[in-house]
């Protein structure tokens, strides 16, 4: 064997001997991360500084979506793949996107589109540690945050840029974020963004990106508005369908009849018998989040609230907070359903129960986030009976009468 041959040999090994991994992760996990094709992230030629970056943020290897989204993503193709919430699906985008990027170009070439703030921030925080090695510049634009600041910081190198929908038209519409080399553009519960208030100014954003551009679709949830987009805009879209069945095989749910008075009652119940590293309690209104939250506080347990009409700064606060361990409870309405990743967070209880199936596999898909195990509890009064039978059946999922005793190993090994 050549020396040089040996030499690249040692270095090989060196590089990943110097990585820095955090602590393994030991919780048990589902096949909906497991059942894989024995891909390792090695085997993917990617660059070595992304590597690092991966095998740092704790990935092991690849799992089903990855496996199957970033080969073809860096092939070049349109995508249109639908996955489970909590699979793994932000990195099987970031990873290619991150690949494909040449970070010698002061240009925008890449636009990840996102529904809310909170996946912005989150997106654009996983995108700069999967690529810290690699020099690559990532930048969050959303609305609700200083336009001047967006504009002086397009004045510097961008990359990749994560933003919502309005924010990111308008700053191309003043010339200031520049697509014309954006030659890959990402949606992110991309249902959401082609519903009709994001549809309109999804569209107007494909105008500014260059005729050969890739557009890569992901989603928990493909309504018809999504079909029709693609026979528009992606014709020879590669499709990845995970999703034979909707829920996530770790989050175990149950129900309690409840009359409207006895929720509180059982919410204290359920706080004072079950295991709760962290947990999300979901409410059909702004309203009645702050008034739930104010409850929990009188009960003695430590609680945050979050929804739309706080102010953003405040959001960013307590998502950071509530991320960060510094609270137990979240009281929420359904802007924190989509995207948003906390792994800890081991039981969800919906203290109102939605209306619709998508809305409430987005909230149970908080907990047994990447194929751990997790908790869905509902609260269901008299007038919920038939969304609760009409979910079971749309979801094609039970939801049992709740036990007296929940056995732990369901929801906290």
């Amino acid at each position: 064997m050549s020396n040089q041959k040996q030499n690249s040999i040692v270095d090989d090994d060196n590089w990943k001997a110097q990585l820095k991994l955090p602590p393994k992760d030991e919780r048990r996990q589902t096949e909906d991360v497991t059942a894989t094709e024995g891909n390792e992230f090695d085997d993917l030629h990617l660059k070595r500084d992304l590597l690092r970056g991966i095998f740092e943020k704790g990935y092991v290897r690849p799992s089903p979506i990855q496996e199957k989204a970033i080969p073809i993503a860096l092939a070049g193709r349109d995508i249109m793949a639908r996955a489970k919430n909590g699979t793994g699906k932000t990195a099987s985008f970031l990873i290619p996107a991150l690949e494909k990027t040449d970070p010698t170009k002061d240009v925008i070439q890449v636009l990840i589109l996102v529904p809310t703030r909170e996946l912005a921030l989150q997106t654009s925080q996983v995108c700069k540690e999967l690529g810290k090695y690699m020099n690559v510049q990532v930048m969050a634009s959303t609305g609700g945050t200083s336009l001047k600041d967006d504009i002086m910081r397009l004045y510097s190198p961008v990359h990749i840029l994560v933003a919502t929908p309005g924010r990111v038209l308008d700053l191309a519409q003043k010339n200031v974020a520049n697509l014309s080399n954006c030659q890959t553009m990402i949606m992110d519960e991309a249902d959401k963004l082609l519903s009709q208030e994001f549809q309109p100014l999804v569209e107007q954003l494909i105008n500014f990106l260059p005729p050969q551009r890739q557009i890569l679709l992901f989603s928990a949830t493909f309504p018809v508005t999504v079909k029709s987009f693609k026979e528009q805009y992606l014709q020879q879209a590669f499709e990845i369908n995970l999703m034979e069945e909707l829920t996530l095989k770790g989050v175990t749910q149950y129900y309690a009849f409840v009359e409207e008075r006895q929720k509180i009652h059982c919410l204290n119940t359920l706080f004072s018998k079950l295991q709760i590293n962290q947990s999300i309690i979901f409410c059909n209104s702004v309203n009645r989040v702050e008034l739930l939250a104010k409850k929990i506080t009188e009960l003695g347990y430590s609680c945050f609230f979050i929804h739309a009409k706080m102010v953003q700064a405040h959001r960013n606060r307590v998502f950071h907070d509530f991320r960060n361990g510094a609270c137990r409870n979240l009281v929420s309405s359904d802007l924190f359903t989509r995207g948003i990743d906390i792994q800890d967070v081991n039981v969800v209880i919906n203290f109102d129960f939605p209306k619709h199936s998508e809305t409430y596999l987005h909230r149970i898909g908080r907990s047994g986030r990447f194929g751990h195990l997790g908790l869905a509890i509902n609260l269901i009064t008299y007038e919920d009976r038939f969304s609760l039978y009409k979910i079971e059946q749309e979801l094609g999922t039970e939801i049992k009468p709740i036990p007296p005793v929940i056995d732990k190993s369901l929801y906290a090994a």
